[in-house]
C-alpha cells in the first residue's frame, strides 16, 4: 500500500485549481507559503483552495499567488512537485512567462529577493559580534586577544562583503551570470580601490570623474548595477551567435557595466542607502519612543499587504553601518510575542469550542518562544477580531516602552520570539533588560485586553474559526 501523502488534498487538486499545470510558470516557496506565478490570474480558483485540508490561507501578493500552509511548507511542496509531474527547483518550463508590470510591489519584490537569501548569512555573522560582546562583558575575551580578533573578522566580513553577495543573489533574481554579478560587487571592494579612495585621492575612468567613496557594507549599489546588467547581458546573448557568446557576452557586458557602475550606479545605489537610513533613523529621532510604539500596533497589519518587505534593506543596510538598529526589530519581537500573547487569552477563555481552545494554546506556545505567528495571526486572532485588537494594545504599550528607553538590537534575528533575544545583548546588559521589560509590558496589557475584549460565542464560534483553526496545524514566523 502507497504511503499517504500528509498534504495530499493539496498535491492532489491545488495545479488544477491554479488553472491547471499549463498555467503554472513558476513555483517555489518560503519558510511557510506555496508560491506561485501563474500566466491567467482568472484561471485561480482562491475559494476552492482555501477550503483545501491544512491550507492555512491564500492570497494574492502582486503578481504572486501565496498558498499559507506552515513550517512544513517544504514537505507539501516536495510532495506537489513529485504528484504533478513538477521537476526541478520548482520552475514549470514556458516560453511565454508573462513579463511582470512596473510597480512599487515589483521593486519591492526585487529588493527583498536580493536579499532574502543572505539572512542565514547576516544572522550568523551578527550573532558572532553578539558573543564577542558577551565574552568582552564576562573579561573572557578582550579586544586585542587572537581569539577576538578572529572571531571579529567573521563577523565583519558577513556585512563588510555585502556588495559580493548580494551581487550573487542578485543576479539569481534577476536572471543574470551569478560570476558576473560577483564581480560587480567584488570590484567596488578592491584594495587598490578602497585605499585610493581612503587617501583622498582623485579617480577617473576614460576621462570621467568616478565618485570616491567606500562601498563596503552597502546593499542597493550591486541590487542597482545587476538589475541593468540584466538587460545588457540578455540583449548580447541575443544578438551573439553561439560559438561566439562564451567570449562575446561576458567581455562586452562587463565593459558597459563596469565603467557605468563606476560612474553612476553605485554612487547612486550608496546615495539611496545611506539617506533611506538617515530618513528613518531621522523619523525616529523626531517621533522617539511613538515612532517605535506606532510600528509595532500597525505591524501585524503592514504583514498582510507584504509592505513590511521594504524594512529588509534599511535593517540590513543600518546594522552593517552603525552596528545597531533601534526600531524594526524590537517592534517586530514586541508585535509577535504579543501575538501569542493574545491567542493565549483566548484559549483560556474558550470553554465551548475544543479544538479552537487546543489550537490557540499551540499557537500561542510557538509564537511566543519562536515568533512564529501566521497561524495564531490568520488563524485565530484576526478572524475573532477582538484579540487582534489586544494584540494592538498591547504592541503599542511594549513598543512606546521600548522605544523610550533606547532599546537596540545588534544582530539580525534569526527568530523573533523569546528565543531570538539574545540580539538585543550590547555592550551593556541594560539594553537586553529593558527589551524583555518592553515585550513583558506589550504581553500582559495584551492579555488582559484580549480577556476583556474577546466574547466568546458558543453559536457562532465554530462557524468562524472551525477551517482555520482545524488546518493551523503548522506554524511559521511572520517576517517572512
Amino acid at each position: 500500500m502507497a504511503k499517504k501523502e500528509k498534504y495530499e488534498d493539496i498535491s492532489t487538486h491545488v495545479v488544477e485549481l491554479l488553472g491547471g499545470k499549463d498555467n503554472i510558470v513558476f513555483f517555489t516557496h518560503c519558510v511557510t507559503r506555496l508560491r506561485f506565478n501563474v500566466k491567467d490570474k482568472t484561471r485561480v480558483n482562491q475559494d476552492e483552495i482555501e477550503k483545501l485540508d491544512k491550507v492555512i490561507g491564500a492570497q494574492w501578493s502582486g503578481e504572486q499567488f501565496q498558498i499559507i500552509v506552515g513550517q512544513d511548507v517544504g514537505t507539501a511542496y516536495k510532495e506537489v512537485l513529485a504528484h504533478n509531474d513538477l521537476s526541478g527547483d520548482g520552475e514549470v518550463p514556458a516560453d511565454d512567462t508573462p513579463k511582470k508590470k512596473f510597480s512599487f510591489n515589483s521593486v519591492l519584490d526585487a529588493i527583498a529577493g536580493s536579499i532574502t537569501p543572505l539572512i542565514p548569512l547576516l544572522i550568523g555573522g551578527g550573532m558572532f559580534k553578539v558573543l564577542l560582546l558577551v565574552l568582552t562583558m564576562l573579561g573572557v575575551l578582550t579586544t586585542k586577544s587572537p581569539s577576538y580578533v578572529m572571531l571579529n573578522a567573521i563577523g565583519d566580513a558577513a556585512f563588510y562583503f555585502l556588495p559580493v553577495f548580494v551581487g550573487a543573489t542578485a543576479a539569481k533574481k534577476f536572471g543574470v551570470n551569478q560570476g558576473i554579478g560577483m564581480l560587480l560587487g567584488a570590484m567596488l571592494l578592491d584594495p587598490n580601490f578602497v585605499t585610493a579612495v581612503s587617501s583622498g585621492h582623485a579617480l577617473s575612468l576614460f576621462g570621467i570623474s568616478v565618485y570616491a567613496t567606500t562601498y563596503g557594507n552597502m546593499v542597493f549599489p550591486s541590487i542597482l548595477a545587476v538589475f541593468i546588467t540584466s538587460y545588457v547581458e540578455k540583449f548580447f546573448t541575443r544578438w551573439t551567435p553561439d560559438s561566439l557568446k562564451s567570449l562575446i557576452v561576458p567581455f562586452f557586458t562587463l565593459l558597459i557595466m563596469a565603467p557605468l557602475t563606476f560612474w553612476l550606479l553605485a554612487p547612486a545605489g550608496a546615495f539611496l542607502g545611506t539617506y533611506l537610513t538617515k530618513f528613518i533613523l531621522w523619523i525616529y529621532g523626531t517621533a522617539g519612543f511613538l515612532g517605535v510604539a506606532i510600528l509595532a500596533a500597525a505591524l501585524p497589519w503592514i504583514v498582510m499587504t507584504g509592505m513590511h518587505t521594504a524594512f529588509t534593506p534599511y535593517a540590513v543596510q543600518t546594522l552593517a553601518t552603525t552596528g545597531t538598529e533601534p526600531i524594526v526589530f524590537i517592534a517586530n519581537f514586541i508585535s509577535n510575542l504579543d501575538q501569542g500573547a493574545a491567542s493565549l487569552a483566548v484559549g483560556l477563555k474558550t470553554h465551548h469550542n475544543e479544538k479552537l481552545r487546543s489550537t490557540a494554546l499551540s499557537c500561542a506556545v510557538t509564537a511566543i518562544l519562536a515568533g512564529v505567528t501566521e497561524p495564531a495571526m490568520f488563524g485565530v486572532n484576526l478572524k475573532l477580531k477582538t484579540p487582534m485588537y489586544g494584540a494592538m494594545i498591547g504592541s503599542f504599550f511594549g513598543g512606546g516602552f521600548a522605544g523610550f528607553m533606547g532599546v537596540k538590537a545588534y544582530a539580525m534575528a534569526g527568530s523573533a520570539g523569546l528565543l531570538g533575544t539574545p540580539v538585543f545583548i550590547g555592550k551593556t546588559i541594560m539594553t537586553f533588560v529593558w527589551a524583555l521589560v518592553g515585550m513583558a509590558i506589550g504581553m500582559v496589557i495584551t492579555f488582559i485586553a484580549t480577556m476583556i475584549l474577546y466574547k466568546e460565542s458558543p453559536a457562532t464560534a465554530s462557524q468562524k474559526v472551525e477551517k482555520s483553526v482545524t488546518e493551523s496545524v503548522n506554524v511559521e514566523p511572520v517576517a517572512e
